[in-house]
């Protein structure tokens, strides 16, 4: 069957970039059909722009920050009919995506992300991911700015500045990864000026036992710990210099156990102090002084988990600001505000971001599990620039020729 190259701007053509069938090996269309008709917003007949097509669109988005609404659609579809033996449909109005879109909300997939992004490494492949038996993840939370609509302002707010408030609203997103594999387990986004707390709770959903769970200073108070260890996870959290920790007994290798108590808010009469173990070391800095840390865990056994070793660990929490890195830098492409113009399209856009961040760390994982290798070793911007390059399945070459991406390392 003959089939016409769609285009991604000036010379640019389909097999230059990816298409949808990478996604569809991901997230399976069945998958996210079944969730379309759960919330509702599934085709109710045959369309030339379905709903799951829709859905991949979304995705797609961010890895085409260059390309026009109706160009990301042309290569979806011609990916998806491809790969479904059916003809490719014709070319989408910019006004037929907006209408989808805003159909299809942001709720879909919110649950894609929460049931198929799951934790990609196991202790055999990739013992580097975990720690005394447990699976090392890291929440943390950043900003990102959105386009400056009277909507957006009112739902997202504006940061602060000496003139008054920034250009753009920003709105805030947290994130729970999974260290060793950069795979984004759970995010969520909201409103700039919502406690970064606020906007951390919904991920607590998707800690379980068996996972250690890294964090930053601002999730130390005693109704943080006590949300954050009902899920069953262990804790590694950085706490503040002066915060009161009364030592309970000195361990062997330098830590102390001491406890923590909720303050007069979050007191209701019920609680009981919580029994933490606390590691203290100090760093050298350029400068010459030298950076102090200061560590809670909820792993009180020294003999499991030494405080040396605690402390090593910790740094690990900064493969976060790693992801942010790709998702902003190399999936947006230094593309610095989102293109959507309305609240709930903007939270649909970032839950397809974070979508196509997975899809690429999922290839990637495939390439580290077959070749032996660490993801450390393979670079992300290599890639997605072999998505980019690489169409499965598609219109370049017969169905049944496939070829085998070769690992990028960096």
């Amino acid at each position: 069957m003959a089939r016409t190259k769609a285009v991604l701007g000036a010379g640019a053509r389909l097999s230059d970039y990816l298409s949808a069938s990478l996604l569809a090996r991901v997230y399976p269309a069945e998958q996210i059909n079944a969730l379309l008709d759960e919330h509702g917003c599934n085709s109710q007949r045959i369309r030339s722009f379905p709903a799951v097509a829709g859905a991949y669109y979304c995705m797609a988005l961010s890895l085409y920050p260059e390309a026009a609404y109706e160009e990301v659609f042309a290569v979806i579809a011609q990916g998806l009919a491809w790969a479904q033996s059916s003809p490719v449909p014709a070319q989408v109005s910019k006004s037929s995506i907006s209408e989808l879109r805003g159909k299809l909300g942001h709720a879909p997939l919110r649950a894609l992300m929460r049931q198929a992004c799951l934790p990609l490494a196991n202790a055999q492949t990739h013992p580097e991911a975990f720690y005394a038996g447990l699976r090392v993840v890291a929440i943390d939370g950043s900003n990102f700015e959105v386009p400056d609509e009277v909507d957006n302002v009112e739902q997202f707010g504006y940061p602060g500045s000496r003139t008054g408030h920034a250009g753009y609203p920003q709105a805030q997103c947290a994130v729970l990864v999974e260290c060793a594999t950069h795979a984004i387990l759970d995010a969520y986004i909201g409103a700039y000026r919502t406690s970064e707390w606020e906007i951390c709770v919904p991920l607590l959903d998707t800690l379980k036992p068996g996972m250690l769970c890294l964090a930053d200073r601002g999730f130390n108070g005693y109704r943080y710990w006590e949300s954050a260890r009902r899920s069953g996870a262990d804790l590694l959290w950085r706490c503040t210099k002066d915060r009161q920790l009364p030592v309970l007994q000195t361990l062997a290798d330098g830590s102390f156990l001491s406890e923590i108590r909720p303050s007069a808010k979050d007191r209701d009469g019920k609680a009981d102090a919580i029994v933490v173990r606390v590691v203290e070391y100090a760093l050298p800095s350029l400068d010459g002084e030298p950076t102090r840390y200061r560590l809670m865990t909820s792993l009180l056994d020294p003999a499991q988990a030494p405080a040396l070793e605690l402390a090593a660990l910790y740094h690990t929490r900064w493969q976060v600001e790693a992801v942010f890195d790709e998702l902003k830098t190399h999936l947006q492409q230094r593309r610095r505000v989102l293109r959507s113009k309305t609240p709930e399209l903007v939270r649909q856009e970032f839950y397809g971001w974070v979508l196509a961040h997975y899809a690429v760390r999922w290839l990637m994982h495939q390439t580290a599990s077959e070749h032996q290798l660490s993801h450390a070793q393979l670079s992300f911007t290599g890639h997605v620039q072999l998505l980019r390059r690489t169409q499965p399945l598609s219109g370049a070459f017969p169905p049944r020729a496939t070829k085998k991406a070769k690992a990028v390392v960096s």
